[in-house]
């Protein structure tokens, strides 16, 4: 019998402290510096789900503060872009979405989504820690995939308490070539039969140009960002392509100002070539524009020679004037 109470006093005291787990800190991956804390997400299709916040800690809170937001095939480890913006004012946040890094749970299928309507609880639970701490302004910032769930966020919350957005090579649209005009079909399908497995690309040029193993400057977890192209199912496809067409139809929606950062060029390779750690490997960067400017009234184009897809892993003679470029935008964005 004792040890039966004994069991139900401890299943209760856990119960009792799960709320507290929940909102605590713990220390992260990428060192001293980092924290994370977990967010319970119910469940979907796939079982329970969780969202992952990490933070740049600092004993003296910034003014300011920014979220950012991965890409596919992604998570955050993007240390020195954190402490870059630490040392200008702002309060570094970055979450890891569902299914991705940190976020991801045993037996799950890694970047998983069925549609973007899943990622918009990830985002208010990043933005509820941050609006808690009082912030005089509040930036979003994504890459690729990554913009694309920060534009369909915002267009969706129209009175979300954002002050300025960034966005890092943003998948807009899709670039496939010949094969774009069956995106719907393909897309169609996918409603049908979601978990229907593809392959999300060809060749292994875009992840051997980050690898510092490989053609790159950069340390990563291959297990969360893999150099392979990533399986992908069909309800991927469809949930990308959803949310390509919301963003589209709900054009010039955003109201705050917006800076759409691309590389100068695009190049189609699947292995190697100095050229990829020079171009955009992943996306048309014409279609960045095309569309991105089509986000809100107030959106500022900046075309970066020898940019890579993701512009804040280019090479240090391309990234360092980028970042005086991205903070001197916010200054006089945020009329400071």
């Amino acid at each position: 019998m004792n040890a039966i109470k004994k069991l139900i006093i401890s299943v209760a005291l856990s119960l009792c402290f799960m709320p507290l787990m929940a909102q605590q800190w713990f220390p992260d991956t990428l060192g001293t510096d980092f924290q994370v804390r977990y967010f319970d997400q119910g469940k979907d299709y796939s079982g329970a789900v969780r969202s992952s916040l990490v933070r740049l800690r600092d004993s003296i809170p910034a003014q300011n503060a920014v979220l950012y937001i991965h890409g596919f095939n992604d998570y955050f480890f993007q240390s020195e872009m954190a402490y870059r913006f630490r040392a200008h004012g702002y309060d570094f946040y970055a979450v890891d979405l569902r299914k991705y890094g940190r976020s991801l749970l045993p037996g799950q299928k890694r970047c998983q989504v069925r549609s973007f309507n899943e990622y918009i609880p990830d985002i208010d639970s990043a933005l509820m820690v941050i609006g808690e701490c009082g912030y005089d302004k509040v930036v979003m910032m994504g890459h690729s995939t990554g913009g694309l769930v920060a534009t369909y966020y915002l267009d969706k919350k129209q009175n979300a308490d954002i002050d300025a957005l960034i966005l890092n090579s943003p998948f807009l649209d899709w670039n496939l070539g010949n094969l774009e005009c069956f995106i719907n079909l393909v897309s169609a399908t996918g409603a049908l039969m979601p978990s229907v497995t593809v392959k999300s690309g060809s060749g292994t040029a875009y992840g051997e140009s980050l690898l510092a193993d490989y053609h790159g400057e950069w340390q990563f977890n291959t297990d969360w960002k893999s150099i392979e192209p990533t399986m992908v199912d069909l309800g991927w496809i469809r949930a990308v392509n959803s949310a390509q067409h919301y963003v589209r139809k709900h054009k010039y929606e955003i109201k705050m100002p917006i800076l759409l950062m691309y590389s100068a060029n695009s190049i189609n390779a699947e292995d190697w070539s100095p050229a990829v750690n020079k171009a955009d490997a992943v996306l048309d960067v014409k279609d960045i524009r095309k569309y991105g400017m089509m986000l809100g009234h107030d959106v500022t184009a900046i075309s970066v020679n020898g940019g890579m897809h993701d512009l804040i892993l280019s090479s240090k003679d391309v990234r360092e004037p980028l970042y005086t470029y991205i903070f001197n935008w916010l200054q006089e964005a945020l009329h400071e």
